[in-house]
């Protein structure tokens, strides 16, 4: 897993950017490029839907952790699984597709993070929810969360959210989960990263991090980790009351289907698939060494069970 106020209420403002038909295999779909300002803050999007459809829902897309763009890649680190592009695609024959660049994506942002939290993920949710709240288009808005935004879906779901969409989702708190998985690369550095991790909890900071996990451990970081931590997936979804359809694929690497069992068990009136063949950016791997090149390339195919599994859900 990859570790990336509350305060005085956020005024914000939507710009419609250009909005355009164009052809989609035998259907129209429409395309709308929407920027959302919450505060100094951009949230740049990309909304799609079936133009001869009569209310189709809406699902909107929360990001995993890191610089994750609206259509599945990540500056830096060379993610070019477009991923998200391809769910879009494959999603838009049934339902409204909005997926947007995090705030971490955005450059224009960057000199405005230096005390963002995680809370402020879930701010971002809320007030992209609040936009497409009684739109007359769409019959209903859906969160589909993937990986770490399980969670911030999970916090953002209010009134206005008929179902949620797990794919990928952490079933323990976080600080337990990067233990746990520092420990399976290397168990030195699991036991360094459980001192850091009780320290930072302890007295607020971490006063000498190991330049190995420096990039974690980072002074900067330490007030997200710390608003992050307090969170358990298994009490928040417990605490939904709405469909609930909880997704993991037997290929993921960074996520378990474990997790997504634990999260089933948390909340039994929701729905549990776990997909064959699917690995954690939600591409059908057959060969193992495809499981990490995948992510870097965006010619590795989605998985049809996870589109098939999700068609299905919606339309109940």
């Amino acid at each position: 897993m990859k570790i990336k106020l509350k305060g005085m209420k956020t005024n914000y403002l939507i710009l419609l950017l250009f909005f355009s038909i164009f052809s989609f295999g035998q259907s129209e779909i429409s395309s709308e490029e929407i920027t959302i300002y919450i505060d100094s803050i951009e949230l740049p999007g990309t909304l799609t839907y079936p133009t001869k459809s009569i209310k189709p829902p809406l699902i909107i897309w929360v990001h995993g952790s890191g610089n994750v763009d609206r259509n599945g890649n990540q500056k830096g680190v060379n993610v070019k699984a477009n991923y998200i592009k391809q769910f879009r695609d494959s999603i838009n024959d049934q339902a409204a597709f909005f997926s947007y660049d995090k705030r971490t994506a955005t450059l224009k942002n960057l000199k405005f993070l230096k005390n963002v939290s995680f809370d402020d993920l879930v701010s971002d949710v809320r007030k992209i929810v609040s936009y497409f709240k009684g739109d007359p288009r769409f019959s209903e808005i859906i969160l589909a969360g993937h990986s770490q935004g399980s969670l911030v879906a999970m916090l953002a779901v209010n009134a206005s959210v008929s179902k949620f969409i797990s794919i990928a989702g952490l079933s323990e708190s976080a600080d337990k989960a990067i233990i746990k998985q520092v420990s399976a690369q290397n168990e030195e550095f699991g036991k360094i990263t459980e001192q850091h991790i009780n320290e930072l909890i302890s007295t607020g900071t971490i006063n000498e991090v190991n330049p190995i996990l420096e990039v974690l451990f980072a002074k900067q970081n330490h007030k997200f980790l710390l608003n992050y931590f307090k969170y358990n997936p298994q009490e928040k979804i417990k605490e939904l009351k709405i469909p609930i359809l909880i997704l993991n694929g037997d290929k993921d690497i960074q996520v378990s289907v474990e997790d997504a069992k634990k999260l089933h068990t948390a909340n039994p009136t929701s729905s549990l698939v776990l997909i064959n063949n699917m690995n954690h950016v939600l591409k059908e791997i057959n060969k193992n060494e495809d499981n990490l090149k995948s992510y870097y390339s965006e010619n590795f195919p989605l998985s049809v069970e996870l589109i098939r599994t999700i068609k299905a859900f919606i339309k109940e």
